[in-house]
């Protein structure tokens, strides 16, 4: 059996990548661009190996990098406001949050030296049967290649997404979020903490034109913001492509998936605003997040009309029992100009 904290790594000509066993994640991964160069994108929260850790919910304990979320999101006892609809802790399908495969250990298994994958059985009640994942480098290029299968169970409708989560500069700005000007967004339909700043389920469009609680507006672009806060943005009807240029340090990440599997991202902007144990403002990072969801509200939310299902955009998928889902995406890191 696997143990908790194990993790596989594995080298090739262009970096050196690591999966850990909780939640699947990718772990500490660095790339070595063309020009020598070697750069580090993805976060690993600061407190991964503080004392204390078991009393840390199982996907925040190493909490880092890049990993599947089935279902995405996670019911709870919200009532319903304005045009969104309500739902239920009772009639969760899943109660963990970004669902059980992001709160326990998978398991490796025996791959060509070329990839790291593994395999995670779901409870026998869930719908979901389990998950298989594979993270393959590109043996020319500073890029991972990664497959994710669904075994079903039974037929159900559910939430996806994928969590891509990233370091960001210390300088305000340094990093710009790189999405078609034309993409039309929408903000949190609610305060997702206290720190919260932006205006709740306000349509963006242009998706970076925020309006604030305080009558403002912020150009959110360009990360990390100058306001210590927690905010979501699902940027709707992507195209199945974005990048990330961190100015400061002179590289580019580019991500590319499926659009019919994931036809929006999330935006987690985790910009030091959680003030309480583990995060205590400490907690800089941005996710850039494929999804089929209504932003992390879970099944319940996500499987109802509500006002980004409304508008034509997905924000469930069907499964079938016996069906095997498999989706495919990519990351890749490039040399860009630092300013």
């Amino acid at each position: 059996m696997t143990k908790l904290g194990e993790a596989r790594s594995l080298v090739w000509q262009h970096g050196v990548v690591s999966v850990e066993s909780l939640g699947g994640m990718l772990g500490p991964t660095l790339f070595v661009l063309p020009d020598g160069r070697q750069v580090a994108p993805f976060q690993i929260a600061p407190w991964a190996d503080e004392p204390g850790g078991e009393d840390v919910p199982a996907i925040l304990r190493r909490l880092r990098g890049e990993w599947p979320c089935v279902p995405f999101g996670a019911d709870a006892d919200r009532p319903a406001e304005g045009n969104w609809p309500g739902s239920t802790a009772a009639g969760a399908v899943d109660p963990l949050p970004h669902g059980f495969s992001s709160n326990n250990d998978w398991q490796f298994e025996a791959a060509d030296g070329g990839s790291i994958a593994l395999m995670i059985a779901y409870p026998s009640d869930h719908p979901i049967r389990g998950l298989t994942r594979r993270v393959t480098p590109d043996p020319a290029a500073a890029a991972l290649d990664f497959e994710l299968a669904i075994d079903v169970r039974a037929d159900c409708v559910l939430p996806i997404g994928l969590h891509p989560s990233f370091r960001l500069p210390p300088r305000p700005g340094a990093m710009r979020i790189e999405v078609a000007p034309t993409t039309a967004g929408m903000t949190f339909p609610g305060p997702v903490d206290a720190s919260s700043i932006f205006q709740q389920g306000v349509m963006l469009k242009p998706w970076h034109d925020v309006p604030l609680e305080d009558g403002g507006r912020l150009d959110v672009s360009r990360v990390p913001l100058a306001s210590a806060t927690e905010e979501l943005v699902q940027l709707l009807d992507m195209p199945g492509l974005a990048s990330l240029w961190n100015s400061a340090e002179g590289y580019r990440v580019r991500l590319s998936w499926n659009r019919d599997h994931y036809p929006s991202a999330l935006l987690w902007f985790s910009n030091r605003g959680r003030r309480f144990a583990p995060w205590n403002g400490r907690h800089l990072a941005l996710g850039l997040e494929p999804i089929c969801s209504a932003f992390d509200l879970g099944p319940q939310i996500s499987a109802a009309d509500n006002p980004i299902s409304r508008r034509g955009t997905p924000t469930v998928r069907q499964f079938r029992a016996g069906e095997q889902f498999v989706t495919r995406y990519r990351i890749a890191v490039e040399p860009a100009e630092i300013l």
